[in-house]
């Protein structure tokens, strides 16, 4: 388990007023667990001190003194995690200009507003993928301390990009401007040496992770999306002092060349993935990388480039090239055994909507079940956290979703969520 496991764990968010010592019964009218194949019908859900210690078929009565929380109408699941989010920021005629007229205060909030959004849609925890002067980390700070309400957050700070790529936060501003050259401290590497220290300075800054752009990408003012942005020498120094620090990498890759560069370089999870073949594909299987696809981006992408004035002029032919492929590749990946993780890249598309991206994948192929998983019990492994995240059982953490009526059924239902638990502390309920 990596280094934030437990801080996670500990999250206490809202006070729930219950007599001391009072256990929770929450009484599914359909259980999904999180690893079983199909849904296991109605259960009895008990939590006691922000964890699960029971869970038993049909109604359990509570006690004397307990609380009893009537869900027969749902289908009650574990919280859902979203692996690709950007919570500090949202796609918006002003997205292009925020950046020099908000400061960190600004996004600070904006940040709390997304990530309660969020949680209130059912995920309990995200990876967030870049952010805005850091506040993911003091955001997840705040979280962990009970100061405000939101998901269990694990962020890479600022990504680490290369001069001109997909990251560099100076791509299409005038040098006229005298702007500061970014370098590894602003996570803008041209070297071996120099990726050291940018992951060095993500661990100083108090990241979970990092997150590189190993190839172009769609929404940057820059030219190409899909060309390799890192030296294999790059990439390896990147990957290997991550692992020292005890840090995965995220690797944001579209181009083939790219994403070979990554996958030799042994990165932990693919994001996108447009262009994928075959062979990368096996040898992400066989080496155990993830690929998080994204599929609500490249659906979003796709509708922007279709309106004239929606996106800057050098982005909106990448992003009419880029979007209509990522459901396909997808798909191949899937049936290829790639493990797959549930990921959105909601900032792009808008926070709270997350749960579209269930849709987007059960109709390019994969069946519900399988995309539930994607969002529970598989990210708990990845994350280190299977032991007590992903899943309901005894001994897990209690946190909790639940939709009416069956998902598997209906997919859409996904978008649904009336009910919020997270460490054992009701948020939402219908």
């Amino acid at each position: 388990m990596n280094r934030r496991g437990a801080i996670i764990l500990a999250a206490l968010l809202m006070p729930l007023a219950q007599a001391a010592g009072a256990a929770t019964y929450i009484q599914a009218g359909n259980l999904i667990d999180g690893k079983a194949d199909a849904p296991l019908g109605p259960h009895t859900i008990v939590v006691d001190e922000g964890r699960i210690v029971r869970v038993a078929a049909g109604k359990v009565a509570p006690g004397a003194g307990d609380t009893l929380i009537d869900l027969s109408g749902h289908s009650v699941m574990p919280g859902l995690m979203d692996m690709h989010t950007h919570l500090s920021a949202e796609s918006g005629p002003a997205s292009y200009t925020d950046p020099f007229s908000l400061g960190p205060a600004d996004f600070a909030y904006k940040i709390e507003k997304y990530a309660r959004v969020t949680l209130m849609s059912g995920f309990t925890l995200v990876r967030d993928l870049g952010d805005a002067y850091g506040v993911s980390i003091a955001l997840r700070k705040a979280i962990d301390r009970g100061d405000v309400v939101g998901p269990h957050i694990l962020t890479s700070g600022a990504p680490i990009a290369s001069t001109g790529g997909h990251g560099d936060p100076t791509n299409g501003i005038s040098p006229a401007l005298g702007l500061k050259t970014p370098g590894a401290t602003e996570g803008v590497v041209d070297s071996a040496d120099e990726a050291r220290k940018a992951v060095r300075q993500r661990y100083k800054d108090g990241a979970d992770l990092i997150k590189i752009t190993a190839t172009g990408g769609v929404m940057s003012l820059a030219k190409n999306s899909q060309n390799a942005q890192f030296m294999s020498d790059e990439l390896a120094a990147i990957v290997a002092t991550a692992r020292d620090y005890g840090m995965h990498v995220a690797a944001h890759a579209h181009g083939l060349d790219g994403l070979r560069r990554a996958v030799a370089a042994g990165v932990s999870t693919i994001e996108h993935g447009t262009y994928l073949d075959d062979e990368t594909m096996r040898q992400m299987k066989a080496k155990g990388i993830y690929l998080v696809p994204t599929l609500m981006a490249g659906d979003w992408i796709t509708e922007k480039a279709k309106t004239p004035g929606a996106l800057p002029d050098i982005v909106r032919p990448k992003a009419a090239a880029i979007g209509p492929l990522m459901s396909g590749k997808f798909v191949r990946a899937y049936r290829l055994g790639v493990p797959i993780l549930f990921g959105t890249d909601s900032g792009v598309s808008a926070h709270g909507d997350n749960a579209r991206e269930f849709e987007l994948m059960v109709a390019a192929g994969m069946p519900p079940m399988a995309a539930i998983r994607a969002a529970t019990s598989e990210p708990a492994k990845f994350l280190g956290l299977a032991d007590r995240q992903g899943s309901i059982a005894a001994g897990m953490a209690a946190d909790i979703i639940a939709v009416p009526g069956n998902p598997v059924q209906d997919i859409a239902l996904m978008r649904k969520v009336d009910f919020v638990m997270i460490g054992g502390k009701v948020v939402k309920q219908p």
